[in-house]
């Protein structure tokens, strides 16, 4: 936006010192007439059209070299504009791009979360509804998480390593029976790797 303004103002301004050359130019276009005319007859007259004539041709010079300024100028911002343009088309491409992944990524999602949620129902259909219950209330305390594998004598909800008097209490419990974490307070999921 800045680049746009500089190579606007910069326009704007090369517009007003070609106006400038101009009407020096056709002032002293129109002083030469009269001087080649022969319509001034008085020396002096003769003598300051004369140096009217220099003084303009000095002044179109002056202003000439301030419109090629401007001109390079603008020419500068011109090309500043075009290769800010360039980035900015290249970042939208990009962000583009992204978003079109993120959407893709997020239509994945959804349906694995559909899917899912259908799974659940199922299989919480099988489960009894205390045991159901105490999960639910797990997981609203837990961050989401309301069982936990025990791996390797390790809960893997907090990561903590279960006390031996506990391991033995575990390992006594029947197979059906609920057992829970002592330091997180999540159910525990035995496996053939939990060391038990």
């Amino acid at each position: 936006m800045a680049a746009q303004t500089e190579e606007s103002d910069c326009a704007r301004e090369q517009t007003k010192a070609e106006q400038d050359v101009d009407q020096v130019r056709q002032r002293a276009a129109r002083d030469q007439q009269r001087l080649d005319s022969g319509a001034v007859t008085s020396p002096k007259d003769l003598s300051n059209l004369q140096h009217e004539i220099a003084s303009l041709a000095k002044r179109q010079g002056d202003l000439e070299d301030v419109v090629l300024e401007v001109m390079e100028r603008r020419e500068s911002a011109q090309e500043r504009v075009n290769e800010l343009t360039e980035r900015v088309a290249s970042v939208q491409s990009k962000i583009d791009d992204a978003t079109g992944r993120r959407d893709s990524a997020l239509g994945e999602i959804d349906a694995e979360a559909a899917s899912v949620t259908k799974e659940r129902e199922v299989v919480s259909a099988s489960v009894p509804a205390d045991l159901l219950k105490l999960y639910d209330k797990l997981r609203g305390q837990q961050g989401g998480i309301g069982a936990a594998k025990l791996y390797a004598r390790t809960c893997q909800g907090c990561r903590q390593e279960l006390a031996i008097t506990e391991l033995s209490e575990i390992r006594s419990a029947a197979p059906d029976t609920v057992v829970r974490c002592e330091n997180c307070g999540r159910i525990l999921v035995r496996t053939s790797e939990s060391g038990l």
